[in-house]
Parts: structure tokens; sequence; C-alpha cells
């Protein structure tokens, strides 16, 4: 079920773009690369109503029940008018509401919560959404791992470096084969619950797309060969003018130091103009959350879900 007409193609990116780049979100999952990879999933689907683009998608978060749910509207001119955005979220609520589906925004950032109010003033609640909180780091942090708060990191890369021989390269579409094979291998070791594991053989399918559409989709890739063999791979995407989402990273965990390696080979080859790495969220997941914690960022950019009250 979809509850607006359109579908996320690579042939609309265009439209999707002008109002996605126009206003400095900041947030991983407001940018095409992100809506694309993840479109089928979480069966986004998009409409322009009134004066405001607006996406819907499927919330995974909840085991029980899986929730439709509204990003914050997209504006094209850089600006919110509250009477016209007020227009816009009626018009979704009817299509919610058409679908018996509840009415809520998610993925809010924080810094767009006075635009909200605005448009409902006293008529909205903001709930903290931690698990969705992204996680933003220096790049240059994650190159040089400086000082004793990256001692750990640094050891793990080290070794690495020390004991295997490896090649980093750009990931290309011509090497989808070897990467489905590595994507096999990896769920394989994974022991975890069936719904998880229903999501990673949906995100391998993912892949095999978002991998053949590299060049197309203007994705930031890259991998690491061992023995001539994918052992490691990261796929981002741009987002703003100085930030780059690392939407997936995978490594062969049986490989110390492989982690630390491709994360630090990946920033090493970002172009000049990138200053910050937005490494997504952690869905409230404790090993993710402790891992992503370990590298140190310099900010939580904080979302929130609104409900609203009338």
């Amino acid at each position: 079920m979809s509850i607006f007409k359109n579908e996320i193609t690579i042939e609309n990116k265009g439209i999707l773009e002008q109002y996605l780049s126009s206003y400095e979100y900041r947030t991983s999952g407001l940018s095409f690369s992100s809506l694309y990879m993840w479109r089928e999933q979480n069966e986004f689907s998009w409409e322009i109503m009134g004066e405001y683009l607006v996406i819907a998608g499927l919330s995974h978060l909840e085991i029980e029940k899986h929730e439709y749910f509204l990003f914050p509207p997209l504006t094209r001119t850089g600006t919110y008018d509250p009477a016209e955005l007020r227009k816009t979220l009626q018009a979704a609520r009817v299509r919610f509401e058409e679908k018996n589906s509840d009415f809520t925004i998610r993925l809010l950032p924080v810094h767009m919560r006075g635009i909200i109010e605005e448009a409902y003033p006293g008529k909205v609640e903001f709930i903290s959404d931690r698990p969705n909180y992204d996680y933003l780091y220096l790049k240059r942090d994650l190159i040089d791992l400086k000082g004793r708060t990256y001692h750990a990191k640094k050891n793990h890369l080290n070794y690495f470096l020390n004991n295997y021989k490896y090649e980093y390269v750009h990931l290309t579409p011509d090497m989808l084969d070897t990467v489905m094979v590595f994507l096999e291998e990896f769920n394989a070791r994974k022991n975890i619950a069936p719904h998880e594991m229903n999501w990673l053989l949906m995100e391998t399918d993912a892949m095999r797309d978002v991998v053949t559409n590299l060049d197309r989709l203007n994705y930031m890739a890259g991998a690491i060969i061992i023995d001539g063999k994918v052992e490691a791979f990261t796929i981002g995407g741009r987002l703003g003018e100085e930030t780059v989402t690392v939407h997936v990273e995978k490594a062969n965990s049986n490989i110390r130091g492989l982690y630390p390696a491709i994360n630090n080979e990946f920033c090493r080859h970002l172009d000049e103009s990138i200053i910050y790495v937005n490494r997504e969220e952690d869905m409230g997941i404790v090993n993710l959350r402790k891992a992503k914690l370990s590298y140190k960022p310099i900010e939580l950019v904080e979302k929130y879900i609104v409900k609203f009250l009338e």
C-alpha cells in the first residue's frame, strides 16, 4: 500500500532534488540517495500538494505494527509559509485517513520544530525520537584517529594494515557479482531473529539495484579487496554541500580491523569539499549505538515525532 501517487524512481530524481536541496534539512533520510536506496523496503511514495512536496513511508522500528508516517514537507523555495503548510498537511492527512492510517510526522529535524508549531500553534506534540538521531562526525577525525579517544580504533586499524595486503577501489557496477557473493557470505554468518534476517535480505535486494545504478545515481562507494575478493564495502551520498551520509558499511567481521579500515579509506578518498560525515542512526540497537558513539560524534542530529492534538 502506498499513501501517495508517485514512486521514487531514477526518472523523477530531478524534481525531488529541487525540493531536497533548497533547504538545509541536515538529516540522513532527506536525500535522494537515501530515499532511492530504501524506497521498496519502506514503501516510499510522494506527491506535490500545494506549495510543498510530501513523502510518506513505512516505519520498521515497531516490530508488532509497521506504521506509515509523513516526512517533514519539503519546500522548493527554501522558506515555509504557515498557512500554506497547514493546507498541505491537511491534504496529506486526508490521504492517510483514506488508507486507515494514523497521521504523524516523523524524522523532523530539531530546527524545524518552530516551522510546524507556527502552522499548528499549541496543537502539536513533539516527541524525541532518540533511535533515529543521526551521528555526525568530522571527516578529519575519522581519517586521523588522533589522541587517546581513538586509541583502540587506531590499534585495530594498525593490526589490519600490518597483517593484510589489500587494495581499496572505487565500487563500480561491473563489480556487482563479487559484491553479491560477499553479501551472501555476510548474511550466512549472522545469527539473528527472523524479522532481522528478513530485513537483511531486503537490504541485499536494494544493494543489487544500487550497485547496478551507482553511476546514474552519483553514489560515493568504495570496497576493500583481499586476495581478489570483496571483503568490505561502503556506499554513501551527498547531504548538502559539505556532508556525506554513509548509507551502508559492511565488512567481514572475522578480519580484525577491517571495519576501521573501510571507514578510514572511504573518508580518505572523499572529495576535499566534504567536511562532515553523517553515519545515520542507531535504530535503538544497543551494539550499534555503542559502535557509533565509539567514533566520538561531534553532534547527535536530533529528530522528532510530531503528533497532532486536533
